[in-house]
């Protein structure tokens, strides 16, 4: 029998498509001396949740880490620029289903801290506007899972969230 070496690795096995995940990820900007986060409002052209609010969001590309997501992310649609090693894990959301996501969806919530740059609309087809909001004044008119996900962070509440499970 021979042994393999340790540079070997196993053959993969093909890609279980029919279950596999949305891997998502979401940053909450926030100035703690003013305690103030950064939100975007979709637009009318938006995909889904048209005309509601929302942290910065987007799904992962493939063979992209979920921080990378995040950084990019928040860049495209915001231009503020963070650091990965910077991100700090905030929540987690896992959904059943999702617009997008017929076999559910997984978002990674991260909070940051440090940044540079000022919030700017740089998707203006997307969203309606981008900008600094109080935390103790949070739109209503929020999309669910991450206005939970937004909530539970700035209470110190469960880091876990599940969505549309039995």
């Amino acid at each position: 029998m021979a042994q393999r070496t340790t540079d070997d690795q196993p053959k993969a096995l093909p890609p279980a498509l029919e279950s596999m995940t949305l891997l998502v990820a979401a940053v909450i900007v926030h100035d703690k001396t003013t305690n103030r986060v950064v939100l975007l409002q979709r637009s009318q052209n938006a995909k889904f949740a048209q005309g509601m609010w929302d942290l910065p969001v987007g799904k992962s590309e493939p063979g992209e880490p979920v921080t990378a997501t995040a950084v990019r992310e928040l860049y495209e649609e915001t231009g503020l620029t963070v650091k990965p090693e910077s991100l700090k894990v905030a929540h987690i959301i896992h959904g059943a289903w999702g617009v997008e996501a017929p076999n559910g969806f997984l978002t990674v919530v991260f909070a940051a801290n440090e940044w540079t740059g000022e919030p700017e609309n740089r998707e203006p087809r997307k969203h309606a506007q981008v900008c600094w909001v109080a935390a103790d004044a949070i739109p209503e008119e929020f999309v669910d899972t991450t206005a939970s996900a937004l909530h539970r962070y700035l209470t110190r509440g469960p880091q876990v969230s599940l969505d549309g499970w039995a």
